[in-house]
């Protein structure tokens, strides 16, 4: 039941940040890093949206219960193996 609650926030607060990424560029600044790699004038607006992208994807994994098993598949180079 908690999955469920903290997948439909997650889900929630990434379309909030997408959709709301201007009023996020105004209230939080410009990202000096999104400015200098990924575009000219829409270098933070962009990676605003993309953290809420991403935000609803991992909303998504944890409202299906399979965020644990592809944290696992992505950390398994460098975690220890389990026996």
């Amino acid at each position: 039941m908690i999955n469920i609650l903290i997948g439909l926030g997650l889900i929630v607060v990434g379309f909030l940040i997408s959709w709301k990424s201007e009023w996020m560029l105004r209230n939080f600044g410009r990202i000096g890093w999104a400015e200098e790699h990924i575009g000219l004038e829409g270098g933070s607006r962009l990676m605003y949206k993309l953290l809420g992208f991403l935000t609803i994807i991992v909303g998504i994994l944890v409202l299906t219960g399979l965020f644990e098993g592809v944290m696992e598949k992505i950390l398994s180079p460098i975690l220890p193996r389990r026996e």
